[in-house]
């Protein structure tokens, strides 16, 4: 098939709409529903970072995408404990496959950017992974394969229309790409740039020293920022996005945004959060906006006297900020990946209260000596990469 005609494109007014291709024939097909403007963008955009993350690592791996950035990435380590209870996992480690970890830890980083996704696999997609991805709401899905098992059940989701895309793994591009603004064609090179250990290898804080799993996050970080609209940053921990915050004037507002998502994931983990008693038949979205509000300042929102019944069987306690903050003192040995340089100091003071001990930036600001200076003060290795992975 060359040609794709879509209901719209990014706005219900913008008719006509199709995808196509100038010579040959589209990469992928459509095996349920119909995929829109956003959704193949979504689609296309979140299989280039699974493609070229398990290039880069060698392991299975997934993307949670909205409005063309990822909300989370994840390679499929096992779930310990308190990741099956943070994520609702009901399934045990026994029945769980490396591709159902990765969606899991993908979906559930944050699970509020999550809600209405396009989750892209590396891998053929199996079907307990489909059975994970039923539960949630979702637009739809884009991997290399299915299952027989696998697709009957995704093709049962929203009423037999949800979107599954079958893409073909050993599709290449063309090295020049175009797109149109306002009647004016552009025209660049691919970022085909391959994120590799040796990207990493000018080091120029005091302490020098970089596992080799934090290597791995380090590539994970930078692999995601490279589809990511900027500017961005994401922080990575055991294989895992945590925050990510994109698209964003303000460098230090990214490094904020994505400090308090990182923030908000390691705070579900704290015993009152785990401890909720939601009522009975609460949907699964309304549990996590509830968490979510817990969390924060607003905690009478849900809490309030005439408002808690309608969410919890036993009124919680206040997660108090001073609690937060001694929890919080708890989350060490994370990893921030910028696309760009940081032009101050201040982003590594904010990422230190997020635990962050591993950074990866592209150096180049004149006042890097003022970044140095920070990341040396909280004993951090910090990597120029002398790679800029500006995405629009």
């Amino acid at each position: 098939m060359k040609e794709l005609e879509l209901k719209y494109g990014c706005n219900p007014n913008q008719k006509p709409a199709r995808v196509y291709m100038n010579d040959g024939e589209l990469p992928f097909e459509v095996l349920n529903g119909k995929p829109g403007y956003i959704n193949l963008l979504d689609a296309l955009n979140s299989w280039q970072l699974v493609k070229e993350l398990k290039e880069a690592t060698g392991e299975t791996c997934a993307a949670s995408f909205k409005h063309v950035s990822p909300a989370g990435v994840a390679v499929g380590t096992a779930l310990t404990d308190v990741e099956r209870q943070i994520y609702f996992v009901k399934e045990s480690n026994e029945e769980l496959s490396p591709i159902a970890n990765a969606y899991i830890k993908a979906r559930g980083s944050d699970r509020m950017s999550s809600y209405g996704d396009f989750c892209a696999l590396s891998d053929v997609c199996d079907a307990v992974t489909a059975k994970l991805i039923k539960r949630e709401v979702s637009d739809g899905i884009i991997a290399p394969g299915y299952t027989d098992e696998a697709l009957d059940i995704l093709k049962s989701k929203r009423r037999g229309t949800y979107c599954v895309i079958k893409i073909d793994p050993d599709y290449v591009p063309e090295p020049i790409e175009t797109k149109q603004v306002f009647g004016v064609t552009f025209e660049q090179g691919r970022n085909d740039i391959k994120i590799t250990p040796e990207m990493f290898a000018d080091i120029v804080t005091d302490n020098k020293d970089i596992p080799d799993w934090a290597m791995r996050d380090l590539i994970l970080s930078m692999i995601t920022l490279k589809y990511t609209q900027s500017n961005s940053v994401c922080y990575v921990k055991d294989g895992q996005a945590i925050g990510i915050g994109a698209g964003q004037q303000s460098r230090i507002h990214c490094t904020r945004l994505a400090g308090n998502k990182a923030d908000i994931w390691y705070l579900r983990q704290h015993p009152k959060v785990l401890g909720l008693q939601f009522v009975d038949g609460i949907r699964r979205a309304d549990r996590d906006n509830a968490i979510d509000i817990y969390i924060s300042k607003d905690h009478d929102d849900v809490m309030g006297d005439d408002v808690w019944q309608n969410t919890f069987k036993v009124r919680p306690e206040v997660f108090t900020e001073e609690e937060q903050k001694e929890w919080l003192a708890g989350n060490t040995n994370v990893v921030l990946g910028s696309d760009a340089f940081f032009p101050f100091g201040d982003n590594i003071e904010r990422a230190f209260k997020s635990g962050v001990k591993y950074v990866g930036e592209a150096g180049g600001s004149i006042r890097d000596d003022n970044v140095i200076e920070a990341a040396n003060a909280h004993d951090m290795v910090m990597a120029f990469t002398h790679v800029r992975l500006f995405h629009h």
